[in-house]
């Protein structure tokens, strides 16, 4: 289930001219709700205040922002226990044609009733699929959650098993990005690494926190390329967003590997290590309760 706000109004659409229809021109965030309080907030507002600097929308700053969302929160009638909002930005309505009208952005929001990952895949960890659709190096846009999500929706359509979790992509230069939902961590020795996305990519606001813890613990951490042959040789692999945290991949499959994962099928296999297990403990320890070791 579903509600959508502007302002403090439920809506049940957008203007045909409002220019996210139009051009995906706005960017948005998806944000974690327990127990009735939005989670990593500061972040999240962080990224979008500055994703709307550096593309020209002219929004509201981070208290207004702020506001729209406790507005919406205050107003659903769905359950807030364990739920999620998405704050969109656009750049307003305006004639046809690419040239903004200068017109006031605007800002919606919208809350979906969640529900917490299968326990098994953090005990066990996941599958997941390289990609074959590469993304686009656009470093104008790199690190912002753009509402043009295309190409992750070309990704997400290459499979239809239930057991494969996440689709990893590379970019045009065959350079690690991300996954479809998520950003990718590997661990080589002692060294956390993941992919540098000055390019391409969204720069997820949980990303930042699990760099931030592993540097506090005294993690060799590095944001760096990677190409195929670093992923091959990883020790650990796992996933994180704001949503489910951090899930480790013990899985990698190749785009021709569509049956179920068993031994000696062609694919990377991978224990969910010392390293994984330990930053969903810190991640536990502050509140994630949902991550289950």
């Amino acid at each position: 289930m579903s509600e959508w706000y502007f302002q403090d109004k439920a809506i049940t659409g957008i203007p045909v001219d409002d220019r996210a229809w139009l051009y995906g021109d706005g960017l948005f965030e998806t944000i974690a709700i327990r127990d009735g309080k939005p989670r990593l907030l500061t972040r999240h507002l962080e990224r979008l205040s500055t994703g709307c600097r550096r593309m020209g929308i002219a929004a509201p700053g981070a208290d207004g922002l702020a506001e729209s969302l406790g507005a919406a929160l205050s107003n659903t009638m769905l359950d807030l226990e364990f739920a999620l909002a998405r704050l969109v930005v656009t750049a307003g309505r305006s004639p046809r044609g690419y040239a903004r009208s200068g017109a006031t952005a605007n800002v919606y929001t919208g809350v979906f009733s969640a529900a917490p990952l299968d326990p098994r895949l953090y005990s066990e960890g996941c599958r997941v699929r390289i990609c074959s659709t590469r993304l686009a190096r656009q470093p104008q846009l790199a690190g912002l959650k753009t509402l043009n999500r295309l190409e992750q929706v070309l990704a997400r359509a290459e499979w239809h098993s239930s057991t494969v979790f996440e689709g990893l992509c590379f970019d045009t230069e065959e350079q690690l990005i991300c996954g479809t939902m998520s950003n990718v961590f590997i661990v080589r020795g002692e060294r956390l690494m993941t992919p540098d996305l000055s390019q391409s990519g969204v720069a997820g606001v949980m990303r930042r926190l699990v760099l931030e813890i592993a540097e506090e613990g005294g993690s060799i951490v590095e944001i760096t390329a990677i190409g195929h042959q670093v992923l091959s040789a990883a020790d650990e692999v796992f996933l994180c967003n704001s949503q489910f945290g951090v899930v480790p991949v013990t899985s990698i499959e190749q785009p021709h590997d569509d049956l179920p994962t068993v031994a000696g099928q062609s694919g990377k296999y991978l224990p969910a290590g010392p390293v994984t297990r330990g930053l969903m403990d810190s991640l536990r320890q502050r509140g994630y309760a949902e991550i289950t070791c």
